[in-house]
C-alpha cells in the first residue's frame, strides 16, 4: 500500500499537480492581506503569556499560563533555563505539511516554527518525509535504532503496530502532568474522551497526539445539480428531484445520469485504486446495519464474509461503470486534477479539496464557486438513515522511544495539537494538516480557508465517521482486504471469493498477533464508532 501511495503523491509533486495545489494554497493568502488592519493585534492581549501577534484576530490564538499551550511553553522554558533542554528537537514530517509550520500566516504573523523558537529558545529541525513514506521511514528508524528523530509523524492507525515494537514512547505521565485538555467539551476532539481514545491511545495509554483530520468528505458540482435542464431531465428519467444523494441508491442513479465520458464528465470519482479505494468500500459496508455493520464481532470473529460483506463488494465493483476507465489506477492527485477540470459530478475526498479547488487564486481550477458539500450517502434501515464515512491517513505525532528529549518533544506536540495553535496552523494554506477539533470548525480563519459551507458539513461528517482498523496488524489486515477488493475490481475473483479469502487472511493475522490482545483492541475501537441515526426525509 505504501508504495502505491508514494508513487501517487510523488507523481503529484513531480507534475502539474504540485503547482496546482501550491498555487491554490498561495492564492488563498491574499484574502487575508489587509495591511491597514494588520497591526490591530501587534502585542499580546492583557493576561496572555504567548501566541502570535501582528494580524487582526491574533488574540484568538494567544494563551495564558494556565492553558495547554501556556503550560507547554512554560515547562519548555523551565527546562531550557535549567540546562535540561536539547540543542534542537528533530521532527520528521510529511513534505506536504511542512509549509504549515514554516510559512507565516496570515500576513503579519510569525510562522508556527518561529513562534515556538522565540518563546522557548529551543530550535526545531524539520526533516521532510516523502508523502506516503512516513510509516516506512519511521519503521526504518526504529528497526535500525537510528535515533534520527525526536518526533515521528505518521498515519493515525499505526499507533498499535508502533507501540508493540516499543519504538514510540508512552506519554501518560506527561499527559497527567501537563493536562492537554484534548477532551474539552468546547474546543477538544469530537466525541470528547472517546475521540481522544480513538486518535491518541492504544490499549488505554496515550502514545500519540493527533495533528490531522482526514475525514473522507463528499462534494458535488453545484452548477450541474442547480441546472434547470438537468433537473428536468433527471426527474423525467428517475421520477424524483435531482439533489445531493442521501442513499447509495440515489447516488447510483445520479452517478449514472451524469456519466458522460464522451463529454469529459464522470458520474462519481470516489477512488478505487489500491491503497486508497478501500476507504470507499468501508463506507458502503459499515452502513449496512444499524447503527453500524462492524468488521469484527466481540469475539474477534471477522464479519466481512457475510451477506453484507458480499453485497458491499458487489456494489463497490458495479459502481466502477460511472468512473473513469482508468479508475483503478487513480490516486488522489488524479482525482483532484480531474475534479479541478470539471470532470466529475461527485466525489469523496480529503476535506481539503474545496480549500485547494474552490479557490480564486487557483487559476487552473474550473470549479471555483461551483462546489458544494454533502453528507455521505447511506441506507434506510428500521425507519432511519444510516450515513457513514471513514477516517483514513490523518497524521499523528509520536515521541520516539530513542529520543533523549522525550519531555520537550511531548511539550512541542502538546503545543502544536492544542486548540489555539492547531486552529491557526490548520487554517494556513501551506500544507495538508486538516481541521478536526471542535474549535477548528468555528474558527474564522479555518472557515475562510476551507469555506464555511464545507466546514459545517465536515463537522457533521465527523460525527458519522467510523475508524479504520487501528490495532496491531492494522497494516496486514488492510493489505489483505485491499488486495482482495482489487481482485474483485479486476474480475480475478468474485465478491464471494474475495470476502472468503479476506476472512481467511484475517484469521491468520489474528492468530499471529495474539487473539487475546486483539479482543481488547477491537472492543476499544468499537467504542469510537458513531451512533448518529438520521431521519428519512
Amino acid at each position: 500500500m505504501s508504495d502505491l501511495i508514494r508513487i501517487s503523491r510523488r507523481r503529484l509533486l513531480a507534475s502539474g499537480g504540485k503547482a496546482a495545489v501550491f498555487v491554490a494554497a498561495t492564492g488563498i493568502a491574499p484574502q487575508f492581506i489587509r495591511p491597514g488592519r494588520a497591526y490591530a493585534a501587534d502585542a499580546l492581549a492583557p493576561g496572555m503569556i504567548g501566541g502570535p501577534t501582528g494580524f487582526e484576530g491574533a488574540e484568538r490564538y494567544q494563551y495564558g499560563a494556565d492553558t495547554p499551550e501556556g503550560r507547554a511553553i512554560e515547562a519548555a522554558k523551565a527546562l531550557k533555563g535549567a540546562g535540561k533542554a536539547p540543542a534542537k528537537i528533530v521532527l520528521g514530517l510529511s513534505d506536504g505539511s511542512i509549509g504549515q509550520l514554516t510559512q507565516p500566516f496570515p500576513a503579519g504573523a510569525p510562522s508556527i516554527k518561529e513562534l515556538w523558537e522565540k518563546e522557548t529558545g529551543i530550535p526545531i529541525e524539520i526533516v521532510g518525509l516523502p508523502n506516503g513514506q512516513e510509516f516506512t521511514k519511521t519503521m526504518q528508524d526504529i528497526s535500525t535504532k537510528g535515533g534520527a528523530y525526536d518526533i515521528y509523524s505518521t498515519e493515525w492507525n499505526r499507533l498499535g503496530d508502533l507501540a508493540e515494537t516499543g519504538g514510540i514512547a508512552k506519554l501518560d505521565d506527561f499527559v497527567a502532568q501537563y493536562k492537554p485538555e484534548w477532551d474539552d467539551p468546547k474546543t477538544g476532539y469530537v466525541d470528547g474522551a472517546k475521540g481522544v481514545s480513538l486518535l491518541n491511545k492504544y490499549r488505554g495509554s496515550n502514545y500519540g497526539v493527533s495533528l490531522d483530520g482526514d475525514f473522507q468528505t463528499w462534494v458535488y458540482r453545484t452548477d450541474l445539480f442547480g441546472d434547470a435542464a438537468e433537473q428536468k431531465a433527471f426527474k423525467d428519467k428517475y421520477g424524483y428531484d435531482l439533489a445531493p444523494p442521501k442513499t447509495w441508491k440515489q447516488h447510483g442513479d445520479i452517478a449514472a445520469f451524469f456519466q458522460r465520458p464522451d463529454k469529459g464528465l464522470f458520474g462519481s470519482t470516489d477512488l478505487r485504486n489500491q491503497g486508497w479505494g478501500y476507504t470507499n468500500w468501508y463506507q458502503r459496508y459499515v452502513s449496512m446495519a444499524s447503527p453500524n455493520q462492524f468488521l469484527f464481532g466481540d469475539d474477534g470473529k471477522p464479519l466481512i464474509n457475510s451477506e453484507h460483506g458480499i453485497a458491499a463488494t458487489n456494489e463497490y465493483v458495479e459502481s466502477l461503470f460511472h468512473h473513469s476507465p482508468d479508475a483503478i489506477s487513480w490516486g488522489w492527485p488524479e482525482q483532484y486534477g480531474n475534479f479541478a477540470k470539471g470532470g466529475a459530478a461527485m466525489t469523496c475526498a480529503f476535506s481539503n479539496l474545496p480549500k485547494f479547488l474552490d479557490n480564486a487564486g487557483n487559476k487552473d481550477s474550473q470549479v471555483t464557486g461551483k462546489i458544494g458539500s454533502m453528507l455521505p450517502p447511506g441506507r434506510e434501515i428500521d425507519g432511519k438513515l444510516i450515513s457513514r464515512s471513514v477516517l483514513w491517513f490523518s497524521l499523528t505525532g509520536m515521541v520516539s522511544s530513542q529520543s533523549k528529549n522525550q519531555e520537550v518533544a511531548y511539550l512541542l506536540l502538546q503545543w502544536l495539537g492544542s486548540a489555539r495553535i492547531y486552529a491557526w496552523m490548520s487554517a494556513n494554506p501551506g500544507g495538508y494538516l486538516d481541521p478536526f477539533r471542535l474549535s477548528d470548525f468555528s474558527d474564522p480563519l479555518v472557515r475562510q480557508t476551507y469555506h464555511a459551507y464545507h466546514m459545517d458539513v465536515v463537522r457533521e461528517t465527523v460525527a458519522r465517521t467510523v475508524p479504520t482498523i487501528n490495532y496491531p496488524g492494522a497494516t496486514a489486515f488492510h493489505n489483505a482486504l485491499d488486495e482482495n477488493l482489487m481482485a474483485s475490481l479486476t474480475k480475478a475473483k468474485t465478491a464471494e471469493q474475495a470476502m472468503a479469502d479476506t476472512e481467511t487472511e484475517w484469521k491468520k493475522i489474528a492468530r499471529r498477533i495474539g487473539e487475546d490482545k486483539l479482543l481488547e483492541a477491537i472492543r476499544t475501537n468499537k467504542e469510537a464508532w458513531p451512533t448518529v441515526l438520521d431521519p428519512i426525509s
